[in-house]
């Protein structure tokens, strides 16, 4: 295989908001991370840190990247990257937290609506195109009549940290078996059927 493949992972820079909910897709890139080997380094061309690696033996050719810009500008790290390595944006994953599954949940799909979400809004744009791959961690819904955008910038509660790093492995494993075997293979793994 020698096509590459950019994951970004989307959340906001700076220590204050590592931990919020809005910034699982980074904490999913970390994991990821682990599995390729290496550190995230500063990218000159882009306002971004990448690591450049392979997932597993023989496994595709990555570019992880996390911008170090605001999440409702995402697009423009994502864009310069993906024009930097010559990928398309059929090769091009965003990793974010999605409000509309349930926590704990993980969920693949190609192109469709933003719902919302400014990350994937501003790199749709910067893109051109909704068809680009998204793995969706589902973070849930705020409770009773919180604003949304109040409920992602606040850390996961005690009872959700337990389950972190399960969550985290599992989209993780969703976004590496997206690159290896496709899209329908791993909605068939990581989706529940339904009946």
């Amino acid at each position: 295989m020698t096509e590459t493949w950019l994951v970004v992972g989307l959340g906001n820079p700076g220590p204050e908001y590592s931990q919020n909910r809005h910034n699982v897709g980074q904490m999913v890139l970390d994991e990821l991370a682990g599995r390729v080997g290496g550190r995230f380094a500063s990218h000159k061309g882009a306002r971004a840190a990448v690591l450049e690696g392979r997932l597993g033996i023989g496994g595709p050719r990555v570019v992880l990247a996390k911008p170090l810009t605001y999440m409702n500008v995402s697009g423009g790290p994502a864009s310069a990257l993906a024009k930097y390595y010559g990928i398309s944006p059929d090769h091009v994953v965003a990793v974010h937290d999605e409000l509309d599954i349930p926590f704990n949940t993980v969920r693949l799909k190609l192109g469709g609506g933003e719902g919302g979400h400014n990350g994937l809004r501003d790199i749709s744009k910067a893109l051109g195109t909704k068809d680009y791959l998204r793995v969706r961690v589902g973070v849930g819904r705020p409770p009773g009549r919180m604003d949304a955008a109040d409920f992602v910038l606040r850390d996961f509660g005690a009872a959700e940290r337990k389950e972190l790093p399960f969550l985290l492995d599992e989209a993780a494993d969703a976004a590496e078996m997206l690159l290896t075997e496709g899209l329908p293979a791993a909605q068939q793994k990581f989706h529940p059927a339904k009946g």
